[in-house]
């Protein structure tokens, strides 16, 4: 076995899938040799990403703008209140404990954003890509990205009781803006307002991961073209087919792309009550800026981030000079803090 070969299947550790007739053994190694990216390693994407690593999925890039804390550990199941001590990054938090489980599937922590500008980096060669963010904005992104580069992806939404699962074939189904064409209007429920329960984001997870597996293990066939729609609390729970591809479709149709054109701006965070400054990329060094905020009060750091209090607010400053602004979802006031102690 060369350097550069994929690892040996271990039929044992696989052995109850692979006996599974419709995936078997050439399903087993096709999964092997894939890589699937997962955005957002929040509720679903914990789900997704466990899945997935402990299917033996040779590949896997975690990519996720945010930290661990205690509030997430109710749903998010990767982590624990270690993680939240620690203010570890989460796509790193959740490696770790990936590898826990299987030391073979070659794992990337990315702790960055999605955004116009690294979006080809982030997502480029990826066999299939999974939906585990919170924003209609991103998931356009992925959308007009996929798209042109004709890679699957898999949509997921969950809050409340509800959640939604969908599909996206480039070239055979409707793309999400068929479905979509653009942001619901009006204020729309978040996990902060609405709440969220463990339950289903586990199984709009699991959805997600069942029909990523399909695509790679090479069975693209099995995958279903249809919205899967459950409330767990409530009910019911369906699947109602997808609509035909929209030839009027601004990305599928007529193949404008305009989220991947897009200037991306300052952002307030789903169910956060913060704002995440990521314009531009410009380095930070952490150590040199946790020298100069000591005499302002306590700083945590470490190599993946630094965190400080400003009044009200906290502010976590990533090594690309993004930084989240906690305690307010004004814009104007998140820049104007950035600006004070990072600068312009």
């Amino acid at each position: 076995m060369t350097p550069e070969s994929p690892p040996p299947l271990q039929h044992d550790r696989f052995s109850r899938q692979i006996r599974f007739a419709p995936f078997g053994s050439e399903g087993q190694e096709r999964l092997a040799a894939s890589t699937a990216v997962v955005i957002g390693c929040g509720a679903l994407g914990t789900v997704q990403a466990s899945l997935l690593a402990r299917a033996g999925v040779g590949s896997l890039r975690l990519i996720d703008r945010d930290y661990v804390e205690e509030s997430n550990l109710q749903r998010q199941i990767l982590y624990t209140e270690e993680d939240a001590r620690a203010g570890l990054p989460k796509a790193e938090a959740a490696r770790r404990h990936l590898l826990d489980a299987n030391s073979g599937v070659r794992i990337e922590a990315r702790v960055s954003d999605l955004d116009p500008e690294s979006v080809a980096e982030h997502l480029g060669g990826a066999d299939v890509i999974l939906d585990g963010t919170d924003n209609f904005e991103t998931r356009f992104l992925i959308n007009d990205f996929a798209v042109r580069e004709s890679i699957p992806w898999i949509y997921g939404a969950a809050v409340g009781s509800y959640g939604i699962a969908m599909p996206v074939l480039p070239g055979v189904t409707a793309c999400f803006r068929c479905i979509y064409p653009s942001p619901p209007a009006g204020v729309q429920p978040t996990c902060e307002t609405a709440g969220v329960l463990g339950p289903v984001t586990s199984v709009i997870g699991s959805i997600q991961a069942m029909e990523a597996i399909k695509v790679l293990s090479g069975r693209v066939s099995a995958v279903r073209p249809k919205i899967f729609t459950a409330d767990l609390w409530h009910g019911p729970v369906r699947e109602t087919a997808m609509p035909p591809r929209d030839p009027e479709c601004p990305c599928c149709g007529q193949r404008d792309f305009a989220f991947l054109a897009a200037r991306r701006a300052p952002v307030s965070l789903c169910g956060r009550n913060a704002v995440q400054i990521h314009e531009r990329r410009r380095p930070v060094d952490l150590t040199a800026l946790a020298a100069q905020l000591r005499g302002l009060g306590p700083v945590r750091a470490n190599e993946f981030a630094l965190r400080f209090e400003d009044g009200p607010h906290e502010i976590t400053v990533f090594p690309d000079g993004r930084a989240i602004v906690k305690g307010t979802t004004d814009v104007g006031v998140a820049r104007g803090i950035y600006s004070r102690y990072i600068g312009n």
